[in-house]
């Protein structure tokens, strides 16, 4: 009884206080550098209304009219899908330098089906789909089962698929009247839409609802946490029971099938098919370009989706912005690699905060 009373005592005289850790972050430049790690998307949202505040003193109105601010959507409107799915790979520490090439081998399936076996729009842009799927699934088997690096899987699938294209292909490119009046459905996405003085596409409204589809997917399930933790620590992710071999095939099947989105977004946006389109050699570099640019950390596990569609804005408003002004286009290019620089600059003092 003596012990027990005594035990009781001592339970009652405790302190019931939750533990509390020393804080090192220090003034005005440690909590910012807190707010950028907990908020990835927070940096390339300043640096665009930055750029769009820039553009729109020099240029006035011209460009703070409805119609350039939405052309800038209608510009990205590619890179912005593709970089979606550029995202979830990097997002898992992993990259893919195929996503332009199965975008560009995507278009020629839906066309040349349509126009080569007759099947109806319709089904050939589900085959279109299917096909994306399944090359990316491809990539993922050898990623997770082989182990074979992302970086050199890609690769090769890049090469292989740019040379199926123009195998497939015989190097014909269909004309935009013969899909309008044979396979109008191919080139749906390209419909616009017009709301007061701006302009929208179907592919524009298509990119937005992926952006925020993905952004609540990645924040809000399971399989969200689960590709945050194979890309931070595959090894520990498993010890905590996530099926990694699963995870990153269901990222690998998803990033196909956003790829083969793209590939409908861009027989909408350009209206006709060509095996030799340039996003299938500058689409990779492009959707690295925003993702990175879009606060997206290179080492995996770190970052937004909706920073990679602000990456991708800036990039138009830059674009769009010094065509306007008349200046050499080099200049966009000089900026661009100069944004890329300072981007992986900034991840690397922000992943301080966890060190």
């Amino acid at each position: 009884m003596s012990s027990s009373q005594d035990y009781e005592k001592a339970v009652s005289d405790a302190s019931d206080e939750v533990a509390d850790f020393d804080d090192h972050r220090k003034g005005f430049v440690g909590r910012l550098q807190h707010a950028l790690h907990v908020t990835p998307a927070l940096v390339p949202l300043i640096v665009l209304v930055f750029a769009i505040a820039l553009f729109g003193i020099l240029l006035g109105s011209k460009f703070f009219s409805p119609f350039a601010l939405t052309l800038i959507l209608q510009q990205v409107q590619i890179v912005g899908v593709l970089a979606a799915a550029q995202t979830l790979i990097i997002l898992t520490a992993g990259i893919d330098l195929s996503v332009g090439a199965i975008a560009v081998f995507c278009t020629v399936i839906m066309g040349q089906f349509s126009f080569r076996y007759g099947i109806p729009a319709p089904m050939s842009v589900a085959l279109g789909l299917a096909v994306g799927t399944g090359l990316g699934a491809i990539s993922g088997w050898l990623v997770s089962r082989v182990k074979l690096p992302p970086f050199i899987v890609t690769l090769g699938m890049w090469q292989i698929v740019l040379a199926a294209n123009y195998l497939y292909s015989a190097n014909e490119t269909l004309r935009s009247q013969d899909i309008a009046e044979q396979a109008a459905f191919l080139q749906f996405l390209g419909t616009k839409i017009k709301f007061g003085g701006a302009t929208f596409t179907f592919g524009v409204v298509l990119m937005v609802a992926l952006v925020i589809i993905l952004a609540y997917a990645l924040r809000s399930t399971a399989w969200g946490r689960h590709v945050y933790a194979v890309g931070d620590d595959p090894e520990a992710a498993e010890l905590a029971g996530v099926d990694v071999h699963r995870t990153l095939m269901s990222v690998y099947m998803l990033a196909g099938f956003i790829c083969a989105l793209a590939a409908w977004v861009m027989i909408g946006r350009f209206s006709s098919v060509s095996p030799s389109a340039s996003t299938g050699v500058v689409g990779n570099i492009q959707a690295i370009t925003a993702v990175v640019i879009g606060g997206i950390s290179l080492f995996g596990g770190r970052g937004s989706i909706v920073g990679a569609f602000f990456g991708a804005l800036i990039v138009g408003v830059f674009e769009l912005g010094l065509r306007m002004a008349g200046a050499d286009p080099q200049w966009t290019f000089m900026l661009i690699g100069m944004l890329i620089i300072g981007a992986v600059t900034v991840d690397q003092w922000i992943r301080k905060v966890t060190s």
